[in-house]
């Protein structure tokens, strides 16, 4: 979306790494996400936009799941802001926190996850809940160079 850090420059990245790309496929009917295998950076462009302006497969384009055929070891979580404890705030609907506890229970290993940030996303602290999973880390432009 446009208040989130594009990530195309990482996707084409993964590909001339030679690793598996998957993205976000949405149910806007609830709150269900699947992370679905993406061929090639220049299929991104291809697929149908949704009401967010997101590029993502059609509900009729049947894709390989991540969690169907084995998981996934990093997943980059888009949020409104971060704080420094992990603490994400979505947009309400659930979808990346669902996804994650899916992944804890289909996976042996919790994916590692990142959260891309422009420095004004991050807050001193970010009310949380039951439901909400905690981010590994966050990246943003101060970030120290690990």
């Amino acid at each position: 979306m446009q208040d989130e850090v594009e990530t195309e420059v990482i996707i084409k990245d993964i590909f001339k790494q030679g690793k598996i790309c998957f993205i976000p496929q949405y149910q806007f009917q609830s709150n269900h996400m699947d992370m679905v295998r993406l061929t090639s950076p220049e299929e991104i462009a291809l697929l149908p936009k949704t009401s967010w302006n997101i590029h993502q497969p059609g509900e009729g384009d049947v894709r390989e799941e991540a969690l169907s055929t084995g998981g996934l070891d990093l997943i980059f979580l888009p949020g409104l802001g971060f704080d420094k404890d992990g603490n994400r705030l979505g947009r309400g609907k659930g979808y990346y926190d669902t996804y994650l506890k899916r992944c804890v229970q289909h996976q042996e290993v919790k994916p590692y996850t990142m959260a891309l940030a422009f420095k004004e996303q991050i807050c001193p602290q970010i009310p949380v809940d039951e439901h909400d999973m905690k981010v590994d880390e966050v990246l943003y432009e101060d970030s120290p160079a690990s």
